[in-house]
């Protein structure tokens, strides 16, 4: 199933359907906050101790809904698809698996970037930058892009393909199903500003763990693209991750920020700016040179370079097996 699902998103990729489970988990996510975190101001005499670990009890509510659901739903789907025909049972479960899986997305949302710095559009290079990231895109310049499109593209080869594939392979459809919730959960509540610095705490920490062993997979899997790949560098892609993996802030995303930037030869992370507010994040690999706009190819390059390891390796256990 899970080898038919990561071909599937490479042909396909994620339709954006109404009925989408991601959508609708998002709909669910939003229609929850809603009642236990409304966004208008509530006057309260509770103390602010109080208020705060309230405010974490309705964030862990929210994050156990939220999972809890989504894991039973598909179940049930899975488990009538199977009694109808095991291999109505099979395709739903496929199906399914691949919509927690986003290869083609990612090359998608990088390329609506790449396409317009090519022909030297900044205004359409920005604007769909801006659909990616949370930074302010209205004043950057085709480096600083670059910087925007090549991290997002190697954070999410753990978010959006080895992490939902490592718990699908564990527990199928279900499982994988219930990871993209808690990651869905993380990009939606999982902040540090004012609004979510309580409510949010639990699915951003949830969202941690289960990609703890995801994110330590993709920094040995995208060595071994470095590997492979003609004008990388393998040996400067572990290097990086030992030396500045840590400086992030998040325990995960650091691994393939800092393998990406080591094996590019480029400076990842830098001043960032948020609603006007700057940002200092921490600066991850060593900047040999210039970010141009191919390296947005060549981050793409080494996300599919993973999906095939993933591939070949799963083929590879089906045929042994």
């Amino acid at each position: 199933m899970t080898v038919a699902a990561i071909a599937l998103d490479w042909l396909i990729g994620d339709p954006k359907w109404p009925t989408h489970p991601v959508i609708i988990i998002g709909r669910w996510i939003r229609w929850v906050e809603d009642r236990l975190h409304p966004k208008k101001v509530v006057i309260t005499t509770i103390p602010v101790d109080r208020h705060s670990k309230w405010l974490h009890m309705k964030g862990v509510l929210l994050t156990l809904s939220t999972i809890t659901l989504s894991f039973a739903v598909v179940l049930v789907l899975v488990h009538f698809a199977n009694d109808i025909h095991p291999w109505l049972g099979y395709a739903v479960s496929t199906w399914l698996i691949s919509t927690t899986v986003a290869i083609k997305g990612l090359k998608d949302a990088a390329y609506l970037v790449y396409n317009p710095l090519r022909t030297g559009n900044l205004a359409d290079a920005r604007k769909y930058t801006g659909y990616i990231v949370g930074r302010d895109t209205d004043a950057l310049h085709e480096e600083e892009l670059t910087r925007a499109v090549v991290e997002t593209v190697a954070e999410n080869i753990v978010d959006a393909v080895i992490a939902p594939l490592f718990y699908a392979l564990i527990g199928g459809a279900p499982l994988a199903m219930l990871y993209r919730a808690s990651n869905t959960l993380d990009s939606m509540v999982g902040y540090r500003n004012d609004r979510y610095r309580h409510f949010g705490t639990a699915s951003a920490r949830w969202d941690d763990a289960l990609n703890w062993i995801p994110a330590r997979l993709t920094g040995i899997l995208l060595i071994l693209v470095a590997l492979a790949k003609p004008g990388l560098s393998a040996p400067r892609a572990a290097a990086a991750i030992r030396r500045f993996a840590q400086l992030h802030p998040s325990p995960n995303s650091g691994i393939p920020e800092s393998a990406v930037a080591g094996a590019l030869g480029i400076e990842l992370g830098g001043l960032n700016v948020y609603g006007g507010a700057a940002s200092e994040r921490a600066r991850l690999g060593w900047p040999l040179r210039p970010r141009t706009q191919r390296d947005i190819v060549n981050a793409v390059s080494m996300l599919y370079g993973v999906s095939y390891l993933v591939m070949g390796g799963l083929l590879c256990v089906v045929l042994i097996f």
